[in-house]
This record gives C-alpha cells, sequence and structure tokens, in this order.
C-alpha cells in the first residue's frame, strides 16, 4: 500500500496543499513549527480519522478559516492497495449554530461514496512515530488505552465499533450506579447493563490480548537488534479484570510478572466477567463507577526488568518505541496482507551513529516511507541519494 497523492485544504498551517507523493522515502526537511509534523498527521489521519495530538477535533481546522461561521477542512488522498487505486476524502466541518454555539462533524467519502466513519477505519493503514509518543510510556493509562484503540482498530473493524457500545453502555451504567447509590432501588436493573458490558468489554480484552501478544514478540526481536543484544524488551498487559485464573494457592497474579492469556476464547473471558462484575455489584453501587472493565486496562513497557515509563532513560525510551512501531509495520502487514505508510517524526535525534545507522538499514525496506528532519546530516549519504526531499517553510511546500 503507499499514497500517491495528497491534498490538504484548511488543514493545520495548510490553507492549501496538493502534491503526488512518491513512492520511495520521502524526507520533509524544515525548522521546527513550518508544516513538517502537520503533514504526517494529515496522512496518519486517513487510517485512523483520529489525531494523536490534538486534544479536540477543532485543533486540526486551520486557524483563519474558524473564524468563519462554516469552516471546512479536507484531507483528500489517492492511494494504491493491492492491485487496485482508492480515493478518500475526510471533511472535518464546524459549523456555528443559531445559539451561537459550535458543532464539529465528519465526513468520510471514499471512492465516491459516502460512508460511515467505522467501515473506512483501516481501509488505509499507517504507522506514526512522534517524539511526544513517549508519553505513552510515561504519561498515563487513558494514552496507553488511547494507542492500543487506535492500533487495533486498523486491523479489526468491528472493534472502533464495538468500542462505541462499550462507552455508551459504560455510561449508562454509571448514572445508574450513581442512581442507586443516592436513591437506592432494585439493583437487578444493572443486569441490562451488565450484560452489555460484558459483551463489549469482553470482545475488547480478547483483541488487546492478541494485539499485544503478537506486537510485543515481533517489537522484543526488534529492539534486540537495535540495542546489538542489550536489552531485552516485553509489554506487559494489566486488565482491570484479570480472565486469568490464580494458581492455587495464590491470591492474585503478580502484576510484573508476564501472564499468557492467549490461549482463553472469547466466551471464557466472557463468563468470568459476567460473574466479577455480579460480585463487585455491592460495592461498585457504594461508589457509584463501574470499577472493572478495558476502561480502567493498562499497559507497561519492560526492558530488562526495568518499567521504562518510570525508570528509563529517554534514550532507552525512544529506542523502545521505535521497536514497537517498527513491529507494528509487520504486524498490519501481516493481518493486512499490505505494507502501511510508516510515518516517522525527527526519527534520528538522539540516537547514537550505531543504532542510526542500523535504524537507516531497517527503514530502506519499507515500501513507503516518509521522514521529517532539521538536520540532513543526520542521514547517510547513501540514504539522501534514493530518497526525495521536499523542503517545508510555513505551510509551503518547495520540491
Amino acid at each position: 500500500m503507499y499514497l500517491t497523492h495528497l491534498s490538504l485544504t484548511d488543514f493545520r498551517i495548510f490553507s492549501r496543499f496538493d502534491q503526488d507523493v512518491p513512492q520511495n522515502a520521502l524526507i520533509l526537511v524544515g525548522d521546527n513549527a513550518q508544516g513538517k509534523t502537520s503533514l504526517l498527521e494529515a496522512v496518519y489521519y486517513l487510517s485512523a480519522l483520529d489525531s494523536f495530538q490534538a486534544s479536540s477535533t477543532a485543533e486540526l481546522i486551520n486557524f483563519s478559516a474558524l473564524q468563519n461561521n462554516l469552516a471546512v477542512c479536507r484531507i483528500v488522498a489517492d492511494y494504491q492497495k493491492g492491485d487496485k487505486n482508492h480515493h478518500l476524502e475526510i471533511r472535518i466541518i464546524r459549523d456555528t449554530l443559531s445559539n451561537g454555539n459550535a458543532s464539529i462533524r465528519k465526513e468520510v467519502i471514499l471512492d465516491g461514496s459516502q460512508t460511515k466513519i467505522n467501515s473506512v477505519i483501516g481501509h488505509f493503514n499507517a504507522v506514526l512515530f512522534l517524539p511526544h509518543m513517549l508519553q505513552i510510556a510515561t504519561g498515563s493509562p487513558q494514552r496507553r488505552r488511547h494507542y492500543l484503540n487506535l492500533t487495533i482498530s486498523q486491523v479489526d473493524p468491528r472493534y472502533n465499533e464495538t468500542l462505541s457500545e462499550y462507552n455508551k453502555a459504560l455510561t449508562q451504567r454509571n448514572a445508574l450506579l450513581k442512581q442507586l447509590n443516592e436513591r437506592s432501588g432494585d439493583p437487578d436493573q444493572l443486569s441490562y447493563w451488565d450484560e452489555r458490558i460484558t459483551q463489549a468489554g469482553s470482545y475488547i480484552m480478547h483483541a488487546r490480548i492478541q494485539a499485544i501478544r503478537d506486537i510485543g514478540h515481533l517489537s522484543a526481536s526488534i529492539h534486540q537488534e537495535l540495542t546489538r543484544g542489550e536489552e531485552i524488551l516485553r509489554l506487559n498487559y494489566l486488565p482491570s479484570y484479570e480472565p486469568m485464573p490464580s494458581p492455587p494457592g495464590q491470591i492474585e497474579l503478580p502484576l510484573d510478572n508476564p501472564i499468557d492469556r492467549s490461549g482463553m476464547d472469547l466466551k471464557e473471558i466472557q463468563g468470568g466477567f459476567r460473574e466479577r462484575l455480579l460480585a463487585q455489584r455491592k460495592e461498585e453501587i457504594s461508589r457509584g463507577v463501574t470499577t472493572l472493565g478495558p476502561h480502567r486496562d493498562n499497559l507497561r513497557f519492560i526492558s530488562n526488568g526495568i518499567d521504562l515509563g518510570n525508570f528509563g532513560s529517554r534514550g532507552q525510551l525512544r529506542t523502545a518505541l521505535l521497536a514497537i512501531k517498527l513491529a507494528e509495520v509487520a504486524w498490519l502487514k501481516e493481518n493486512t496482507g499490505h505494507w502501511p505508510v510508516l510515518l516517522l517524526d525527527e526519527v534520528l535525534a538522539e540516537l547514537d551513529d550505531y543504532r542510526r545507522q542500523d535504524l537507516l538499514e531497517r527503514l530502506s525496506k519499507t515500501e513507503q516511507l516518509l521522514l521529517t528532519t532539521a538536520d540532513l546530516d543526520l542521514f547517510s549519504d547513501e540514504f539522501r541519494k534514493t530518497a526525495t526531499r521536499w523542503e517545508i517553510q510555513n505551510g509551503q511546500l518547495t520540491v
């Protein structure tokens, strides 16, 4: 899979951008805050219909366009997937209502037909690395859940829809728990929402178990190469509901020990989750909130037994995240049959010469690669000879 043409209208700093995209490696060169990262963000948005940077969708719309009552941001792409060509257009529309409030909506058109957002997620695949993504490891569990959701949605069309169903059911269940806490009532009213939570939540947990296992195996091998055998990386999934039964005589499973849950089937997880929700019902009513489920899952990154989120150096974090991103590329290829577009922002910064050389050799094997840099000297002469260079200044392109 590779991008052949990209057009942007009022996206971030770009009021207008329209350009054919080369299939070989493309280096975006320019100073900070010129639009290089925004180009990568736009390409990634085609795959996930979500941003890893923006705290709200409105932030993606060009500031000047937002001064109008109606503002429309467009990301339009042509790409080849296997032997077929596709055309994808995403519109982000900010409209001012009669009461003065603003509403945001998205429209998606694939190959000339308007379609639902969930059905188009993952039709185009991309993997994105940004330096601030180190917060996946160092930040809150919510960031790690967000990372998992964006990644899995690209290979499992049902995942994002199920996640939406789960969040709606969770909101209703929490409202009922709060009501039962404040006004009392029949606890059996929770049974309907328990079943909704169980069905959707178990599917999410099962998908996370499989994805973390597969990406973990791939990233461990890549990480070992990038560190020249000095470090061993492991991804540790910590579900708030532990579906694995504890061994006899053990009260609970140690959080720092690897647990292989991949052999568990969906019905097994559903049954145990349903029982735990029922057992926790009295406590959850007293607290007025759902305490178990994938909305409280966590993921930790362990290298040589050290939790990188708590004790890893910036260099260790960067190398681990790069390994995970390269593992995502292989994982997407295995699950979709197509290579994703790889998007790397300032990827060579803060790497020593050896790791930089190893990484460039590995990157040369990808089908399509877009990188940003403020310093071309970080790239080897051989790599620069085979790559196309674009210079970006204040949202303008110089080829």
